[in-house]
């Protein structure tokens, strides 16, 4: 992108994201076996939301060049 204006090159987007955060209250769940259990997180146990982010990373670019592309759209037709 140059100036806001395609110049053919691929786009590259960087992104970052925060720590997931634990909840530390009692949760009620079950079990594997499908006992009732209280669930009661301590320290820090971040999942991991890389199987997760790449997906949503690329449908949030599409959208936004959606949006854009209507936009232009738009501004010539009035």
């Amino acid at each position: 992108m140059q100036g806001g204006i395609a110049n053919g090159e691929p786009i590259l987007v960087r992104v970052a994201f925060k720590p997931t955060a634990t909840i530390r209250l009692p949760q009620q769940t079950v079990d594997r076996a499908g006992h009732a259990v209280t669930l009661e997180a301590e320290g820090r146990h971040d999942p991991c939301v890389l199987p997760r982010a790449v997906p949503m990373v690329e449908a949030m670019v599409c959208l936004v060049l959606a949006d854009h592309w209507l936009r232009q759209r738009a501004v010539g037709r009035c």
